[in-house]
């Protein structure tokens, strides 16, 4: 199958900003120990930027809706592009938040774009597998960005990643400028009443749910990874292995979750993504209670990490082709809360998990994201008893 140049721009994109937000995860001891402060602490620089996101995500979504879009995206890389020139200068841990503030900011005015322009342009045969490119930014961002961002901090400081990054930021400026050659206007203008009619319809608002809960779960886990594994594993430097192959799992994921999308539908998808999601987190802290864990143990542990980004990944595109197929007319305006949602799962993430870790262990963090993990499940049964809105008048 071959895609459009726009669609793999696009993906870059999407890459770059989601690698800025997950690299404080391959970065986290490193960052901690040069600006003074304790890992939970710098762990919630992956907080403060989920919610950013996450809260100025569905106010772009409405109020950038007439914008054309390669001009957002032109403004939008630009400024991030200087906001991680300057990360990479500050010596000073509350600069560095505000910075990633406005990165965030500007990963939040576009990311929904993203998303709602590819399925829009999507033919409808192939919806799951179009969002599925580009929603593999966010696990290039693992298997790629995350583990080059720790042989960069390890080479040379965590300083580096935040310039590869801004470079990075300004190559995906130049293929959205070259691709993105056929949006000549914005997007019609939704009326606000229509978009809250449809996040508020029983069916939306459960999925949109499930999106927060899972993602809170899974990404509780991968944020905190690092001192996971060298709880589990100590003496063992695994970090930038660990990051890869779960990044792995996460591209083979968000591929199959695209394709079976296409073929079963959304909701099977879901549930077998969920399944999978949830067997990767019990069975990792089981062998937590093993630690320290030989090497067969680690090949294991290892490996129940790309389990879990398989099924992680795999929702994004299930649940976003059943928002289209369920919101109606305010399909965009829900796919972009979906990945203002996701941050949001981010968000609640890092916090839980920063106080999880602060006041028990790091083989706690992953035994609440399984729990978490399964309350996600217990909401999407509750979907397929939700009504719509009986149609307007």
């Amino acid at each position: 199958m071959t895609f459009p140049l726009w669609l793999l721009a696009l993906l870059f994109t999407a890459l770059v900003f989601y690698t800025d937000d997950y690299v404080i995860a391959g970065v986290l001891p490193d960052l901690a120990a040069d600006l003074g402060v304790s890992e939970p602490q710098a762990g919630q620089l992956v907080t403060v930027f989920s919610l950013t996101v996450a809260l100025s995500a569905p106010v772009a979504a409405v109020t950038l809706t007439r914008v054309r879009r390669s001009t957002l995206f032109t403004v939008t890389l630009t400024l991030f592009t200087l906001a991680n020139v300057a990360a990479a200068a500050t010596s000073q841990f509350w600069i560095l938040m505000i910075l990633r503030v406005v990165a965030a900011l500007c990963a939040g005015a576009s990311t929904p774009a993203i998303f709602s322009w590819t399925a829009r342009q999507a033919p409808a045969e192939k919806i799951g597998r179009y969002i599925s490119v580009v929603a593999m930014g966010v696990t290039g961002a693992i298997a790629l960005g995350v583990p080059i961002g720790t042989t960069v901090a390890q080479l040379w400081s965590w300083r580096g990643s935040f310039l590869v990054l801004a470079v990075s930021a300004l190559v995906a400026l130049v293929a959205i400028r070259k691709t993105m050659v056929t949006d000549v206007q914005g997007d019609d203008e939704i009326p606000v009443t229509h978009q809250l009619r449809a996040l508020t319809a029983p069916p939306v608002a459960l999925t949109l749910g499930v999106n927060v809960v899972a993602m809170s779960g899974s990404m509780m886990a991968f944020t905190y990874l690092a001192p996971f594994l060298a709880g589990a594993a100590p003496g063992h430097e695994l970090r930038a292995v660990a990051f890869a192959v779960s990044g792995v799992g996460g591209i083979i994921g968000v591929w199959s979750g695209g394709v079976l999308t296409d073929r079963i539908g959304p909701r099977p998808t879901i549930v077998l993504a969920l399944l999978t999601l949830g067997t990767g987190c019990f069975g990792a802290w089981l062998l937590w209670s093993l630690a320290p864990l030989d090497s067969a143990m680690i090949i294991v542990l290892v490996a129940l990490g790309a389990v879990q980004a398989l099924g992680a990944f795999a929702l994004s595109p299930a649940l976003t082709a059943l928002l289209s197929m369920t919101a109606g007319d305010g399909a965009d305006a829900a796919i972009a809360l979906n990945t203002s949602g996701t941050y949001l799962g981010v968000t609640a993430a890092g916090a839980l998990g920063g106080v999880v870790l602060a006041t028990q262990d790091a083989g706690a963090v992953v035994a609440v994201s399984g729990a978490i993990v399964c309350l996600a499940a217990g909401l999407f049964a509750l979907t397929a008893r939700a009504r719509p809105h009986p149609a307007s008048t």
